[in-house]
């Protein structure tokens, strides 16, 4: 059945099904036998029992013979069918429709609806509707006080229809839940594949300063010898050029060697572990000018209190994202102005470019927010990228506003921080 099969962004939780089936079974066989033996309510409980134990037994299997942690689309649909006709057929021994626990047939797809594709949970939910509507007109009857009682006909099938419309509206929502936590789902994992990226990066930095250290003294052992032999030769011009060659050499590899170290000793602003905000913006605008053809003005006119802080991947990805979707939009210009005073520091990021469309504007940061306006359809950058920076600088404790500028043409992304929580960072 291809119609049923999917990605892999659709499965059930193995763990947590099996635990939901096993709570159903055993509600099942102790309403089954405390009805038949306390309550003395004659109907085939024998043959219900069987049914009940046919339910434990399909879960014995799903554990023993599935050793993923996960549950396909396709295996899913075939346990959640099963589920849907065990339960119908304890339904049709024990009063059809009008068994209160009926309401527990709209349980497996609901469950399907947030976790499994759209198709899977169409059919089940007119898997479900069929067996509501067969259990109306088929079913045996289940004694009880209200035997001679007969029910008007208005509320009898009042009964499946309130069902079937209780069905549809959870499905519906069920959707929609499962929708945006996929989507949510997708953007972290997103996060945490460029995070372990940067740490990669990171890691690679390290070792590149260990590698430094460790081969700062043989060159430096290579250097005075080389200088010694040097003078020792005195007029042998010969060897006294390659001498003084090799002297050139190792001091061009102890300057390499200077720029790979992260040693905050070493004055080098690129990897300087202390960084002010216009810091972290001059090292991101100088990767983007080296790539794009348009201007970038920083104004520092009002950065007052141009403090220090600790390097962070997070923050300089964070900005980095916003930056380079002004890059995207700009026409020609990206204005980035650095805020700061004794509470507050800023980062105020604009472009001349069109602004935020106004059928997305509201909902700048969700993740896979595009607009369907032409202009914009085309171009990425309003969506996964901007959910990305905002969520890894509000981690770090960022306010951010969207809004389209009042004084340019284009958008523009206000970052603000408690000057107390920056330097906590």
């Amino acid at each position: 059945m291809e119609f049923i099969n999917s990605s892999s962004n659709y499965f059930l939780n193995k763990s947590t099904y099996i635990n939901l089936r096993w709570i159903g079974i055993i509600g099942q066989f102790l309403t089954i036998n405390i009805v038949a033996f306390i309550f003395k309510f004659e109907f085939n409980y024998i043959l219900s029992n069987v049914i009940v134990i046919f339910g434990a037994i399909s879960n014995i299997f799903l554990i023993s013979y599935n050793r993923s942690t996960q549950l396909s689309n396709k295996i899913s649909f075939y346990y959640l069918l099963a589920d849907i006709l065990q339960l119908s057929l304890l339904l049709y021994l024990t009063g059809g429709i009008l068994n209160p626990f009926s309401v527990f047939l709209i349980i497996p797809s609901v469950f399907a609806s947030s976790n499994l594709n759209i198709k899977t949970n169409l059919i089940l939910i007119l898997i479900t509707i069929l067996s509501i509507s067969v259990l109306t007109l088929y079913h045996q009857e289940l004694p009880s006080p209200l035997n001679d009682y007969k029910l008007s006909n208005y509320y009898y099938y009042s009964i499946p229809l309130g069902l079937i419309i209780a069905l549809i509206f959870l499905n519906y929502f069920a959707i929609l839940f499962g929708k945006e936590n996929r989507i949510r789902k997708n953007a972290l994992d997103k996060i945490q594949e460029v995070i372990s990226k940067e740490h990669v990066l990171v890691s690679l930095g390290g070792q590149a300063a260990a590698a430094a250290h460790s081969l700062g003294t043989p060159l430096s052992t290579i250097k005075v010898i080389s200088k010694e032999l040097n003078k020792s030769l005195g007029k042998n011009l010969d060897h006294r050029k390659d001498i003084e060659l090799l002297i050139s050499q190792v001091e061009r590899c102890e300057n390499i060697l200077k720029k790979l170290t992260i040693d905050p000793l070493v004055k080098d602003d690129f990897i300087n572990q202390n960084l002010s905000l216009a810091d972290y913006v001059k090292e991101i605008i100088k990767s983007f000018e080296e790539i794009s053809k348009k201007m970038f003005v920083i104004n520092l006119e009002q950065d007052s209190n141009p403090f220090q802080i600790t390097k962070s991947i997070e923050l300089i990805y964070g900005i980095r994202n916003f930056i380079g979707n002004a890059n995207k939009f700009a026409n020609k210009k990206i204005f980035v102005t650095i805020k700061s005073d004794s509470e507050i520091s800023e980062i105020i990021i604009e472009d001349d470019g069109p602004g935020y469309p106004k059928d997305v504007i509201n909902k700048i940061g969700e993740p896979y927010n595009k607009s369907q306006i032409k202009e914009y359809s085309t171009k990425s950058g309003l969506g996964l990228g901007i959910f990305i920076g905002k969520t890894l600088l509000e981690k770090n404790l960022a306010n951010i506003i969207f809004r389209n500028s009042e004084t340019r043409t284009g958008a523009e992304v206000n970052i603000a921080w408690n000057n107390k929580d920056l330097k906590r960072i």
